[in-house]
């Protein structure tokens, strides 16, 4: 109780100031009005800008027209908003120090690793495009001699998790966007200090936001106090600023540069059914071994540098080559997304597999809340005579979210697409997997929020023997799943159609 009284009144705090700010500003607005003349001159200037900074920006639509709403229709408060909250603006000091950690992300790439040409090594010349792009803009190159297995329950990733966890003997990186107090995080909490003790390097990232409920403040000195090197990605401060928009979403869990986890699994007790908060909750996973591993080790590397001042060489690290996994078919390919760029990497990751499909896309999100790219992109598949499958939650964890969601079904099923809602409970699951050739699995939703506002990863693979497990997870999923009609969907009252049409204009921002 004390804790949740700590975290309540830390986010009314924060809440309450930057309410203040906002009214200060409106006040000093309202005291402009006094020189009527030049403050509507100023307004119609400031306006005037602030519209055609939406239009022109290279946002996707859709986000355009749901911040020129409020600032065409709200007189001053929405234009104040979007200056404060809708602009991205990006300091050169914070430009400079990510080209810098790009440049060491390539450098450490170069000294250890031979970069594999995808048109040369790949047989298939829509994998090597894909593969490709991803380097020229995911910063990771084309990993082979690597194996994965799909964890298909957060309870069996938790397994292992501690498994793999027990094993480290130089370092483990973690990066959660959250992490809760319970037997999860307990016991993994365990096995750290037990490896502290033993003189591993153990390091660990959390977003403030996602743990604001979740640990108690400051809880990285706790963590500190106990040998764990700790980073706080964007800690909330009281204070306006679009940074509040941009949270690191990743889920990574790297053990000595040989063993690597990802997935929509998070560290706290929903994720593996310990507690019940929307009926069942199935979340997944993977667990990957060999040079992959260090594709992931360089990517938490990289936002360790950005978070924390200090000089690492990440060829440090590098566990050398291994070659119990050099006879392993496939390749894979880690990428990491963020909003700094212009660059939409998950979203063109996405598009890319779906607009080459030929036979099946199968999708699980526990939002599905897209753009016109998107949705037209799946349309068309399905119009084509291509398989195209959406998993999604029966109950959701956000009403909002899933309102919007739910509105979205219409025009697919009309398309052709078929829809189904794991009844069970919440599907907190994020994939993709295609023609039985292509998979990605990640911390990805299909939302704006993930592929255009967050700090996101993902693994891109090829030609594996996961890609053929989470087409079967799928399939099995499904038996336990409601087949959404296009009667279910259009079954609604009108002020049910009102309300989600309200949603909708506003489904970017949320």
């Amino acid at each position: 109780m004390k804790f949740l009284r700590s975290a309540t009144n830390r986010i009314v705090l924060t809440a309450v100031l930057i309410l203040v700010q906002l009214g200060l500003l409106y006040m000093l607005l309202m005291r402009f009005q006094t020189s009527a003349n030049f403050f509507y001159i100023g307004y119609f200037i400031v306006s005037t800008i602030a519209v055609l900074s939406i239009i022109n920006s290279r946002r996707n639509p859709a986000y355009k027209i749901a911040w020129l709403i409020p600032v065409t229709l709200l007189p001053y408060l929405g234009v104040m908003i979007y200056l404060i909250f809708g602009r991205l603006y990006t300091k050169k000091s914070f430009k400079n120090k990510m080209d810098e950690v790009h440049q060491k992300e390539i450098d450490a790439i170069n000294k250890t690793f031979d970069v594999l040409n995808p048109h040369d090594v790949m047989p298939n010349e829509d994998a090597a495009i894909h593969s490709t792009y991803l380097y020229n803009y995911g910063d990771l190159p084309l990993f082979q001699n690597s194996t994965s297995r799909y964890l298909k329950i957060g309870e069996e990733m938790f397994e292992e998790m501690k498994i793999e966890l027990r094993k480290g003997e130089r370092y483990i990186f973690m990066e959660y966007f959250i992490i809760e107090e319970g037997k999860m995080w307990n016991e993994i909490l365990e096995i750290l200090e037990e490896k502290v003790a033993q003189g591993v390097d153990v390091r660990l990232i959390y977003d403030d936001f996602g743990c604001l409920f979740k640990l108690p403040y400051k809880y990285n000195e706790v963590l500190e106090a106990k040998g764990i090197k700790t980073c706080i990605f964007n800690p909330i401060v009281p204070v306006l600023s679009s940074i509040f928009n941009n949270r690191d979403h990743r889920k990574i869990m790297v053990i000595d540069g040989k063993t690597a986890f990802t997935g929509g699994i998070n560290l706290a007790d929903e994720y593996i059914n310990e507690v019940e908060r929307f009926g069942h909750w199935k979340d997944t996973g993977i667990v990957m071994k060999g040079d992959i591993a260090w594709g992931f080790t360089i990517m938490f590397l990289s936002m360790w540098d950005f978070l924390h001042e200090e000089e690492n060489d990440y060829t440090f690290y590098y566990p050398g080559k291994n070659r119990d996994y050099d006879n392993q078919t496939g390749f894979y390919q880690p990428f990491s997304d963020n909003p700094f760029t212009s660059e939409a990497i998950s979203m063109s990751v996405y598009s890319n597999l779906i607009n080459r499909a030929k036979k099946y896309i199968y999708i699980t999100t526990p939002y599905l809340i897209i753009d016109n790219t998107l949705m037209d992109a799946l349309c068309n598949a399905a119009k084509s005579g291509i398989d195209v499958r959406i998993q999604t939650p029966h109950i959701p964890d956000k009403w909002y979210a899933h309102s919007v969601t739910r509105s979205n079904y219409d025009q697919l099923l009309e398309a052709g697409v078929k829809i189904f809602e794991y009844t069970p409970g919440f599907i907190h699951s994020k994939s993709i997997v295609v023609d039985d050739l292509y998979a990605v699995v990640g911390s990805i939703n299909l939302d704006f929020r993930s592929l255009y506002l967050h700090l996101e990863n993902g693994i891109w693979m090829y030609d594996t023997e996961t890609v053929h497990e989470i087409y079967q997870d799928f399939v099995d999923v499904q038996e336990v799943c409601h087949e959404v009609t296009l009667e279910d969907a259009k079954s609604v009252g009108w002020w049910r159609h009102l309300a989600r049409a309200v949603l909708n204009v506003f489904a970017p921002l949320m």
